[in-house]
């Protein structure tokens, strides 16, 4: 028989995102109200579609490897030199080349139990060894005692989501610094920072180009190229080189890199994306004060709300997906009693209040 390595086959069969049109099949639906994976609602800027469409007829050729010219492009928003930036496939990519360069297996990685699963993904298939440290009693993140666990333990890295998900949590400016510099100084910080654009560049961490740092952002929130998915890393050239010996040279899709590029160019798009995000945020807030339910203040695209018990959480959820509307839900406590939905059109909004007030009151009812 011909066997995986033993670190793979050890890892349980499971399948890390269920998406909707696995759902679908499962539920018979043809259509389902995509408010679960924080995909842009309000869709890519038409520039980008417009460029995207145009070089239609050259998709036989393969992409530029080095992605230069949005490298340029990067470059000058970040006011940085080209070779400071990796541009991948999405952050999920990038996120796997930082565990595979700089995690050995056996090594320890530190993250937030119940932040973005896709680390833990890596951390486990490349053989690390995780630690968690929860989240505070409010679903903030606990910088503190990551900061405690990290000199305790020292991690080869200390992953954190700056805004968090799945709790759309922001962690300011002078407190992820003091983190930051609290960390061991042999500690790598993988910043993932995929809804930055959600918030000001003034309420971010600095410019800083350290070696045990490397910064991650997506088109795929607020340039709404989920699909296309790109993305880049913000590190330094000494961590790029590292990063050019293992990535895959063509991974990056050639359309997804000139649609990013125009995306890039069309600033007035993603401004209008961001209003209407906070125009969706406002709704939420609104439809959960009326139902009597709390919510956590967010700095994303998405909103939690919650809902008592994880158990009842589950319950609406699965409910809101017979009445065609798709959600997700966090896993772990505190944050395992809310349900999360994610910014939408004003016409899904709509159809996520009715069928959330119905769901509410479908799983209040005592058979």
């Amino acid at each position: 028989m011909i066997r995986p390595a033993p670190a793979i086959e050890a890892i349980p069969v499971t399948t890390p995102f269920i998406g909707p049109e696995q759902l679908m099949r499962e539920t018979g639906q043809v259509e389902l109200v995509r408010l679960g994976a924080n995909e842009s609602a309000f869709g890519p800027s038409r520039k980008a579609i417009e460029a995207m469409n145009a070089a239609l007829d050259r998709l036989s050729w393969y992409g530029d490897p080095e992605s230069l010219d949005l490298r340029d492009a990067l470059a000058a928003k970040h006011n940085c030199r080209p070779e400071r930036i990796v541009v991948g496939a999405g952050i999920d990519d990038l996120m796997g080349l930082a565990v595979r360069a700089y995690l050995a297996p056996g090594e320890a990685a530190l993250s937030t139990l119940g932040t973005y699963p896709t680390f833990a993904y890596h951390v486990v298939g490349y053989g690390g060894r995780q630690i968690h440290v929860s989240y505070r009693n409010d679903g903030r993140v606990d910088c503190d005692g990551l900061a405690i666990a990290a000199r305790s333990e020292s991690p080869s890295i200390v992953y954190l989501a700056n805004p968090d998900n799945p709790s759309g949590t922001f962690i300011a400016r002078d407190e992820i610094a003091r983190f930051y510099e609290s960390l061991p100084r042999e500690s790598l910080l993988l910043l993932d920072e995929a809804y930055a654009d959600f918030v000001g560049d003034e309420e971010l961490l600095p410019p800083i180009f350290e070696d045990r740092l490397i910064r991650l952002r997506t088109f795929s929130k607020a340039y709404g190229l989920a699909g296309a998915r790109i993305g880049y890393a913000l590190l330094t050239e000494r961590n790029a080189q590292t990063f050019q010996k293992i990535r895959l040279q063509y991974g990056v899709n050639r359309n997804a890199q000139i649609g990013a590029l125009a995306a890039l160019m069309d600033d007035d798009f993603r401004r209008y994306v961001v209003e209407e995000t906070a125009r969706a945020r406002e709704d939420y807030y609104k439809l959960a004060r009326s139902l009597g339910c709390r919510c956590i203040e967010s700095r994303t695209n998405f909103v939690c709300i919650e809902l008592e018990s994880a158990a009842r959480a589950v319950d609406v959820m699965d409910e809101l997906l017979t009445r065609g509307v798709w959600i997700r839900k966090p896993g772990a406590p505190p944050l395992d009693a809310y349900v999360r939905v994610s910014a939408g059109t004003p016409d899904m909004r709509a159809a996520f209040s009715a069928a959330f007030e119905a769901a509410l009151a479908a799983v209040s009812v005592v058979p």
